[in-house]
């Protein structure tokens, strides 16, 4: 009965943080004077300027999905299947520009191809005009969310390869190669996987807003921004961010209807250990140094851009002088956020695994509606909800950022935890059911420590997600509150070249200098159970 009551409570939670404020958002939308109206949205239809919009956002996100699935799955099987060197480091190596806020690249790129960048004072201004041109528009952006999102379906092609009976192609291997193996079990049997990251490239390029935005590239999100922030047009930036929350729903429905069946079983295989890797040969070496050159330009070239654009102590007390209170609250918040967003995605990941409520499916599809859907309709369905006058006491604290957090990165959490619980045997809680524990009590001794890893893997996923956050908090921080990745951003307008990249290489520390140190401990653990 305890179970049953604190459950649904969660799901009453996850509703009203994720759902109410979306429908809010609508409904206000749709009231003039008092009276229902769908004035707002007449311009969607018959507005050139709307299906102009429409057209970038479905164009941008279609290059972006078709160039990061045709790359990333080629590159996972590389890194998940083959005797490549160095595969771990080139995983972690192109994971991360996904850590990371994705204007960041952007900024990089600007300081080497614009036309006061380092390349113009190199060769002149003169010559770079035609690559300044095609930084700002649809192929810079193209570029720059390829290089950000090419880990999403890299990672699901390794995680699905890891799925594979090895068996099946060991028998495959007694009548054909491994190209004839490759093409007719191992690339089918892990299509889903392959879909399904198509579709969160699809999404997630589609509701971007601070790429498009850096870049001059006219796209929904950005229109959606701009109403609400510049001219703080509710309504038309809610007209706006109903055609983002549409798109997002229908994939989903797809995506529910046929794929979400198959990763529901998704398992690592029980002979995981003698999974058969694909001897490259003679072409090992040309691939290694393909990747190699790969991660290069993708990586590691933004990051020693920044480096160089920032080369100096002086613009990095600037940074720290400027945006160091931005800095502590970025961190603060962020580690608030990740704590919360562990223990509500553990309990939701729960509920899914265990099938605990008989709606458990849909409390799955909101958590991934939530997380697809753009930033700024989460953002401002929160600023609908909470601006009243009786809400003031969460609208103008920090505490409308936390809510942001929960509501978008809920998904992300909950789905390491169904992951991490698909491992321990039912049998461990039963045992203790059956000798008198109660619900929180097994979930408290023998579940949460057995799915240790679970959790510390996703307190350091919502941390990153967090502290990287800019859409959601771009629009809800209160007067005084702004986070690093806002501050940045605000001061891209007038803040010279090198304090930018100074502060974007405080980012980039403030990101992955924890990630570091806690994806060593594992190994300093397993060094000392050896010895």
């Amino acid at each position: 009965m305890a179970r049953r009551i604190f459950l649904t409570f969660t799901v009453i939670l996850l509703f009203a943080i994720g759902i109410l404020p979306v429908l809010s958002m609508l409904i206000k939308s749709m009231i003039v004077d008092g009276h229902f109206s769908l004035a707002s949205y007449g311009g969607l239809l018959t507005s050139s300027h709307q299906w102009t919009l429409m057209g970038h956002s479905l164009v941008l996100s279609s290059l972006v999905t078709a160039l990061t699935v045709a790359v990333g799955m080629p590159l996972g099987v590389l890194l998940g299947k083959t005797d490549l060197p160095f595969r771990r480091f080139f995983t972690i190596l192109f994971v991360v520009p996904l850590l990371i806020p994705p204007y960041i690249i952007a900024v990089s790129w600007f300081d080497l191809l614009g036309r006061q960048g380092l390349l113009a004072h190199l060769v002149g201004v003169s010559a770079t005009g035609t690559i300044t041109h095609f930084l700002f528009g649809l192929p810079g952006c193209v570029a720059v969310l390829f290089s950000i999102f090419l880990p999403i379906p890299m990672l699901l092609t390794m995680i699905f390869l890891r799925t594979i009976n090895p068996g099946l192609e060991e028998a495959g291997r007694l009548v054909s190669g491994w190209r004839g193996v490759m093409k007719g079990i191992t690339i089918p049997l892990i299509l889903p996987g392959v879909l399904l990251s198509a579709i969160l490239v699809f999404l997630l390029s589609f509701g971007e807003f601070s790429v498009p935005n850096f870049l001059r590239y006219d796209v929904f999100p950005v229109e959606s921004f701009t109403q609400f922030s510049a001219f703080y047009n509710f309504k038309a930036a809610t007209a706006a961010a109903v055609p983002l929350a549409a798109v997002t729903l229908i994939l989903l429905l797809a995506e529910a209807a046929f794929l979400r069946e198959r990763t529901y079983q998704l398992r690592p295989s029980p002979e995981l250990k003698r999974l058969p890797l694909v001897k490259l040969g003679a072409y090992r070496k040309w691939l290694f140094v393909s990747v190699a050159t790969a991660g290069l330009m993708i990586v590691i070239v933004p990051i020693v851009i920044l480096v160089i654009q920032s080369a100096g102590l002086n613009a990095y007390a600037e940074a720290l002088n400027r945006a160091g209170d931005s800095l502590l609250r970025s961190l603060v918040y962020a580690v608030i956020g990740a704590t919360l967003l562990t223990v509500l995605g553990f309990v939701t990941g729960y509920l899914i695994q265990t099938k605990a409520l008989r709606y458990w499916r849909s409390v799955d599809s909101l958590t991934i509606f939530l997380f697809a859907l753009p930033s700024t309709v989460i953002g401002i369905g929160l600023i609908s909800l909470w601006n009243t006058p009786w809400t003031n006491f969460i609208y103008s604290t920090p505490a409308i950022i936390i809510l942001g957090y929960l509501a978008k990165y809920t998904a992300l959490t909950s789905r390491i935890s169904v992951t991490q619980l698909a491992q321990i045997p039912p049998s461990m809680e039963e045992a203790a059911q059956v000798a008198g524990a109660g619900w929180f009590r097994r979930m408290a001794f023998i579940v949460a420590p057995l799915a240790r890893r679970g959790l510390l893997a996703g307190w350091l996923v919502g941390y990153i997600f967090s502290l990287r956050d800019t859409g959601i908090t771009m629009l809800v921080y209160p007067a005084g509150h702004e986070t690093l990745p806002v501050r940045i951003f605000t001061l891209m307008a007038n803040g010279s070249p090198e304090l930018i990249a100074a502060l974007c290489m405080v980012m980039i520390t403030a990101t992955l200098l924890p990630v570091s140190i806690f994806w060593m401990i594992p190994g300093i653990m397993t060094r000392k159970a050896i010895r």
